[in-house]
Parts: C-alpha cells; structure tokens; sequence
C-alpha cells in the first residue's frame, strides 16, 4: 500500500509538473507583442484627426446610358436590343467619343406582365447599359440633347471629375497636416506641455467614389422626350477630401 501510495504521489508529481511547464507555455504563446508594450509604455504623445477638402471645377464626365427595346418574344426583343444599341454606338463614335471611352454592361431581360389579367406574360423587355467616360464639359449638354435621337431612352447618372484630382488631393492632404498642428498645439498648451515633433503620420484613404459628384437623371422616356432641348448642365464644383492622423511627442 505504502509503495502504491508513493507511486500515485510521483505520478501526481509529474502531472504537476507537466501542468505548470504548460501553463508557462500558454502564457508565452498569449503575451502580447514587444510593439504593442512599447506603446502602451509610450505616454508622452498627442494623436490628432485632422480633415479638409479642395474644390475645384470639373473639366470631364462620365454618362450613364441604357437603351432598352420591348418585343412579343425573347429572341426578337433581343435583336431589336442589339440593333438600337449597335446605332447609338455609332452616333457617339461619329460624335467624336473614342471608342475606348464607350463600354457596354447591365444587360437585362425579363418579362412585361399584365397584372390585371391574372399575370399574363405580354412581351419582353431587354435593357442594355452603355458607359461614356472621359467626356470634355463643353460636349456633355449637346451630346445628352442628341443621345434622344440616337435611340437612347434612358439617362441614369452624369458622374462629374477633374483632370486635377491627384494635385488637388495632395492640397487637401497637406492642408489636413497642416490643421492637425494647430489642433495638438491647443491640446499640448491646454495640458501645460509644449508641442515636440511628428513621430507618425498615417493617411485615411476614401472609397474613391469621392472623386465623383453623380446626379441621377430621370429615366422615364416620355420626361426625356418632352425635355430634350432643355437639358442644361451646371456641374458647379467637386468636393476633395483627404484625411489624417498624425502623432507628436510633448515635452
């Protein structure tokens, strides 16, 4: 008895050992990184989030386009599609468009219903997107006033941009710096330290759709019908964003 009862307590013994010779392990494994101690000890800065925009006049823009065609049938609707969409095509390359610039998408086909006749199935309905970009200001009214006539009857956005936008960011990232300074000093002034130098700068990128201001034009044929020699475009100015956070010391 006595020699099992030594070995139970040697075999318990070992497991104890085992146990904290694991849990040493495990707590090897979950310590936290030597940066992220660094900066948890590193008190003695100020972080600020500083914003500001540069406007400025678009010079380009980019239309949204969509041709759509109705028929009795799938395969005739989508021939008729095909046949408008390949004329306006052909106007906008004779207005001057590159061809580069003039990109087809959205295709969609789906039925035309009669809900008062127990969802009956009347035709079909095909609409075809088309994309023209890089579009000079001066061509925009004319070119939607002459779209109409070309078989487009559907106008979905005018996206609005600048041949400037990289200088004009770097403006705005620049200004936001700038701000950021005036910002810590207050704080740093406020808290009885003075401002020391910038120890880290980090840039906040945007979803880039913040380079466009779009307006979403009315589709419905009839309003472009009855407006077509009335479409005047005012694309004002664009908003460039940029955004910072910069970190000084204090001393």
């Amino acid at each position: 008895m006595r020699r099992m009862n030594k070995t139970l307590a040697a075999a318990a013994a070992a497991a104890t050992v085992l146990g904290l010779t694991a849990c040493a392990q495990t707590a090897g494994a979950s310590a936290p990184a030597p940066q992220a101690v660094v900066n948890a000890q590193n008190q003695n800065n100020i972080q600020v989030q500083s914003q500001e925009e540069v406007k400025v006049v678009p010079d380009k823009a980019e239309v949204s386009f969509a041709v759509s065609s109705q028929a009795a049938d799938p395969k005739s609707v989508q021939d008729l599609n095909s046949t408008d969409v390949n004329k306006v095509i052909g106007f906008l390359k004779s207005s001057g468009i590159d061809e580069k610039s003039i990109q087809t998408s959205n295709f969609g086909l789906q039925p035309i219903y009669d809900w008062n006749d127990g969802q009956k199935i009347t035709g079909y309905e095909m609409r075809t997107g088309i994309v023209v970009s890089d579009i000079p200001m001066d061509q925009v009214g004319t070119l939607l006033t002459s779209s109409i006539d070309a078989g487009i009857n559907n106008i979905d956005r005018i996206s609005y941009l600048s041949s400037k936008y990289d200088e004009s960011y770097q403006e705005a990232l620049k200004k936001a710096v700038e701000s950021s300074k005036v910002k810590a000093e207050a704080m740093a002034a406020a808290s009885g330290k003075s401002l020391g130098e910038v120890t880290n700068v980090q840039e906040i990128s945007s979803y880039n759709e913040n380079r466009y201001t779009t307006y979403a034009a009315d589709s419905a044929t009839g309003s472009l019908e009855a407006g077509a020699k009335q479409i005047a475009i005012e694309p004002g100015q664009i908003s460039i964003t940029a955004q910072v956070t910069v970190t000084y010391s204090i001393k």
